[in-house]
């Protein structure tokens, strides 16, 4: 299996070590109330806390992809990612910023207004059916996750059968692989969409079996800091669900994770280093 990398900004960064890609929400609801930012100083403070603390890629979203929330219209996402954009730029113009965005239209405004380097793309190009066309013609990574969404439907109800599940997963990622391979996107990151129409047993199987996805030979990224699969089986709340998301970090990294996305970098930080010693130490 090749080494995997990515192009950032036009600048080849290998994935040996596992990066942090750290959550900041431009919006008034997302389910962890201590990641929202909607102040300039908020947000200031925010970032320069993340990259201070090892932090290698912002993730900024600014459309809550919570249990029962509504998406925020493309005028609102626009109009919050704007604002946090001109912030972030202006403070800290050589970060590297992700968008977490379904839509096509911004996808397209971030990458060529302001420099976003990744597409983070919860929908999996579900929801806008030219995403695929213009993440090739912008020539970005993009993320593709597994989380079964359709428009009108609730999301995060568990809505994949049991039967055959890691066959249907698998096959999501192969046909979508292979459209983004023939539109020429060269850098396609799996997110196994953990949280995301998924029941509580069905994450952890999938966790449990993420080396099937390293057979694609490219990036995985995890996301499962503070969700429901934590607090939920701990009886605990998210603000509780630290412990529990540094073990399932080091439980993905030991199956191959290249990027953890999280709302704590620190803590991530430290887990990505011991995890890295433990691998390399030898006597």
């Amino acid at each position: 299996m090749s080494e995997k990398n990515i192009c950032l900004n036009g600048k080849l960064v290998t994935l040996e070590r596992p990066l942090i890609m750290a959550i900041l929400n431009i919006t008034p609801d997302s389910f962890f109330s201590e990641s929202r930012c909607q102040t300039e100083q908020k947000i200031v403070d925010q970032v320069s806390a993340f990259l201070s603390e090892g932090a290698d890629i912002i993730d900024i979203g600014a459309c809550s992809s919570r249990p029962g929330a509504t998406f925020a219209d493309e005028a609102e996402e626009l109009a919050r990612l704007c604002f946090a954009l001109e912030i972030v730029r202006k403070n800290f113009p050589s970060v590297v910023v992700s968008v977490d965005t379904f839509r096509s239209s911004v996808t397209k405004k971030m990458v060529e207004d302001y420099d976003v380097a990744l597409v983070n793309d919860v929908s999996g190009g579900e929801l806008d059916e030219r995403m695929f066309d213009v993440v090739a013609d912008l020539g970005v990574p993009y993320v593709l996750t597994h989380s079964k969404w359709n428009l009108g439907e609730k999301r995060n109800v568990p809505s994949c059968s049991d039967d055959n599940f890691l066959q249907e997963v698998v096959c999501f990622f192969a046909e979508k692989i292979e459209k983004l391979r023939l539109l020429g996107v060269n850098d396609v990151i799996l997110d196994l969409g953990f949280g995301f129409s998924k029941s509580i047993e069905q994450n952890y199987f999938l966790l449990k079996n993420m080396n099937l996805f390293t057979k694609f030979d490219v990036p995985l990224l995890v996301g499962v800091s503070r969700k429901s699969m934590i607090y939920n089986v701990l009886g605990i709340s998210s603000w509780e669900a630290l412990n529990g998301t540094s073990v399932l970090n080091t439980l993905a990294l030991t199956q191959g994770t290249n990027i953890l996305r999280v709302h704590d970098v620190k803590e991530a930080k430290e887990v990505v280093n011991l995890y890295q010693f433990y691998k390399t130490t030898n006597l």
